[in-house]
């Protein structure tokens, strides 16, 4: 099954509750790789001996790996961190996130400036570009394990909404110039 995606109405309820607008507006794979949003269907299972997984970190360059359980009894200061994790934000680096348990959603911003919600779930490796406006919050579960993955040593610095002349923001605006709708291997 694949990734579930979706433009958000514009209430201000709970950010745990899905926000399908009325009627609700799915958004095709096809419009993410336009956004340069990467997705991957893997085995959450069996992530220690995944040939797939080991192929994307290798052509990739991701070295590093790490676990993180997100849930009240697991995170501490979790409210605050969710709050955090929840303010849009970019990044000067990809953001690589495998669910492997649980769910939760990332949303980020279109060429429009709207909000379009990705629900991970278990299996759901996704990839943010840098500079990309996103946030991230769990859905009414109230719990996701998710192995993060960096190239190097992890960074964990987020620049928060406006960033327009961040670098990485600036290369990203510029990419749609460069490469709108190159059709992308991942799906």
């Amino acid at each position: 099954m694949a990734i579930e995606a979706w433009f958000m109405d514009e209430s201000d309820e709970d950010p745990r509750l899905p926000h399908h607008r009325n009627p609700k507006e799915l958004v095709p794979l096809d419009h993410l790789a336009e956004l340069g949003v990467l997705y991957w269907r893997l085995n959450p299972k069996d992530y220690e001996n995944d040939q797939q997984l080991r192929n994307i970190r290798e052509t990739r360059g991701y070295n590093y790996m790490d676990l993180l359980n997100i849930c009240p009894e697991k995170l501490e200061n979790y409210e605050e961190k969710l709050k955090n994790f929840y303010t849009e934000h970019i990044h000067a680096d990809e953001e690589i996130r495998y669910c492997l348990e649980g769910s939760g959603y990332f949303d980020v911003r279109d060429k429009n400036d709207r909000w379009i919600r990705i629900w991970i779930k278990a299996g759901d490796l996704i990839i943010l570009p840098a500079g990309i406006y996103h946030r991230f919050t769990l859905d009414t579960s109230n719990y996701v394990k998710l192995m993060r993955l960096f190239m190097g040593e992890p960074v964990w610095i987020s620049y928060n909404r406006p960033q327009e002349d961040h670098p990485a923001r600036k290369e990203y605006i510029e990419s749609f110039t460069k490469k709108v709708g190159v059709a992308l291997e991942a799906h």
